[in-house]
């Protein structure tokens, strides 16, 4: 009999276009993935179900799509997706926990790394599980499926502030590493003297166009998974380094008694410990990337994207533990903000000089290559907050060039008009940073398994989601009242 269909080739898929309104938000979530187990925004993309946890029973009117031939994406693999995701979470906040360890002590110190990691590392589970049952692309798409649209968008802001805040810190850190500050040499000043060349601003614009700007205008996080993976190795050459300098100091009896506990003398040292949590909060926020690199991530599923969570916060607990421990016995009470600025001294070791060059300019390589991952998630956030409805960031190039010139541009004025990175960590980390690791997912994990009995949360489970949730708010409150009190007293 004759027909006008024709047979799709084996190896192909298809891509089911919706019928109905595409502003309903609702009915975006019957949306079908391919056959990689991507998602795509429009058109819709079906083949397998990978994402709906092997439910054959899935209630899918195919009147509702139009059938169309379409070609398999590629994804990253478990490598790639842990390398970005540590890209994301170790960048500018490890440079600040020697510092926070001067506060706390040793013991409470180490205890809290530990801590807030396993905590960070079960909201981030939390947030994968209902993400995915709820099909949603972004964090702010389920915010909204759990809480309504003003959350979706208070969510957005916060990782736009905290985003941008965070990219604000590494221009800082640059600044100060090249050009110097008040109390500490540039590499430029150490290597040229005083010149044009060291002028601060200049040498943020200058890196903001030749090196920043090219890896920011690309629209895939995948394509980023070299880059990331080189800025775990820089990252790790800092610590070893760091480590093996603390270490043969300790031995030849060269490092003072470092403090075990924290100093509860005066009424300032203990604002100051109130302080410091949230600057330690901010150290593992990564969740506004997690579905975006979900998303790409070959053959998907929750329990691959647990397992790379897993591999991640193990990863980034040793790190911060032999970061905040050895840059602390290094440089003791001196310890600055941001402890990269101490390594313009002599380590009291042979090869000094060396060393000190080597982490100051292997960590300036390593933020150069951490903030196009932090920038992807915050162009992706601006363009779904401002331009809603419209066709994805990937599919209009204009659109995406625009707006990363943009951002660039603000976010290069702003490490102009800031003083230090301590006071952008003190301020996001006890506001948008504990937003996004702990309130917003304990919330949703709260309020969704309320409404479905198989995403219902176990009695250790809801333990622990109350658990984020009180400490979250804890810490934002008393964290913003001691930032505002420590900066008044300062300023007396």
């Amino acid at each position: 009999m004759d027909s006008n269909y024709s047979a799709i080739p084996r190896g192909s898929h298809v891509e089911l276009q919706m019928q109905n309104d595409p502003g309903d938000f609702r009915s975006q979530q019957k949306s079908l993935l391919s056959d990689d187990g991507n998602r795509v925004n429009y058109p819709k993309v079906a083949h397998e179900f990978d994402d709906l946890n092997d439910d054959d029973d899935v209630d899918v009117d195919l009147d509702d799509y139009t059938l169309v031939e379409s070609k398999p994406n590629s994804g990253s693999g478990v490598s790639g997706a842990v390398f970005n995701l540590t890209t994301s979470i170790i960048g500018a906040g490890i440079m600040a926990l020697p510092a926070a360890m001067k506060v706390l002590g040793v013991v409470l110190g180490i205890f809290m790394i530990f801590l807030i990691g396993i905590l960070s590392e079960m909201s981030v589970e939390m947030l994968i599980r209902y993400a995915v049952s709820c099909k949603a692309r972004s964090y702010g798409e389920v915010v909204q499926i759990a809480m309504g649209r003003t959350a979706k968008v208070l969510s957005e802001i916060c990782i736009i502030v905290n985003n941008a805040g965070v990219l604000i810190v590494y221009l800082i850190i640059m600044g100060d590493v090249m050009s110097g500050s008040v109390r500490h040499l540039g590499v430029f000043d150490q290597w040229l003297g005083h010149g044009f060349w060291d002028h601060r601003k200049l040498l943020i614009l200058a890196v903001v166009i030749v090196f920043l700007a090219p890896l920011c205008f690309l629209n895939r996080i995948d394509s980023l998974s070299l880059t990331s993976a080189a800025s775990v190795a820089l990252a790790v050459v800092f610590v070893v380094v760091c480590f093996a300098v603390a270490f043969i100091k300790l031995i030849e009896g060269k490092i003072d008694s470092p403090r075990m506990s924290p100093d509860l003398g005066s009424k300032m040292a203990i604002w100051d410990l109130i302080v410091v949590i949230p600057v330690m909060t901010n150290a593992y926020v990564c969740h506004f990337n997690i579905q975006p690199i979900y998303n790409e991530l070959e053959g998907r599923s929750p329990q691959k994207m647990n397992r790379v969570g897993r591999i991640t916060t193990a990863l980034c607990v040793v790190v911060y533990a032999s970061t905040a421990i050895s840059g602390y016995l290094l440089f003791g009470e001196d310890t600055e903000g941001d402890v990269l600025t101490n390594f313009d001294r002599d380590l009291g070791i042979r090869f000094s000089t060396a060393l000190n060059y080597i982490v100051r300019v292997g960590y300036i390589l390593h933020l150069v290559l951490v903030f196009p991952v932090i920038h992807f998630s915050l162009r992706q956030t601006v363009d779904s907050l401002v331009f809603e409805g419209s066709a994805p960031l990937t599919e209009s190039r204009k659109r995406s060039f625009a707006l990363t010139v943009i951002l660039l541009m603000l976010i290069y004025v702003g490490s102009t008009m800031i003083p230090n990175i301590w006071t952008a960590f003190k301020f996001t980390g006890a506001t948008t940073a504990v937003s996004l690791g702990f309130t917003f997912p304990a919330l949703i994990a709260l309020r969704l398994s309320q409404q479905d009995e198989s995403l219902r949360l176990s009695g250790v489970e809801t333990f622990f989601s109350w658990l984020m949730l009180i400490m979250a708010i804890i810490v934002s409150i008393s964290g913003t009242i001691g930032n505002i009190y420590t900066i008044q007293s300062k300023s007396e």
